[in-house]
């Protein structure tokens, strides 16, 4: 069962780094290098903001 319930989590998490890249990084790392990472890629250009975001979500 929790393995289900993680997969849906993960699939919401890919989600969310596609349409919002720097909170799903948020909800899975923290606040930290990879959230400040993604927020400069995120300024400079958004689809390297999402490359980095779906890296960190599924790492």
């Amino acid at each position: 069962m929790a393995k289900k319930r993680g997969k849906k989590v993960s699939v919401l998490l890919i989600i969310l780094a596609i349409l919002i890249p720097f909170v799903a990084v948020l909800i899975k790392k923290g606040f930290g290098k990879d959230f400040i990472i993604n927020i400069i890629l995120c300024i400079i250009f958004y689809v390297p903001g999402i490359i980095h975001a779906l890296w960190v979500v599924t790492k």
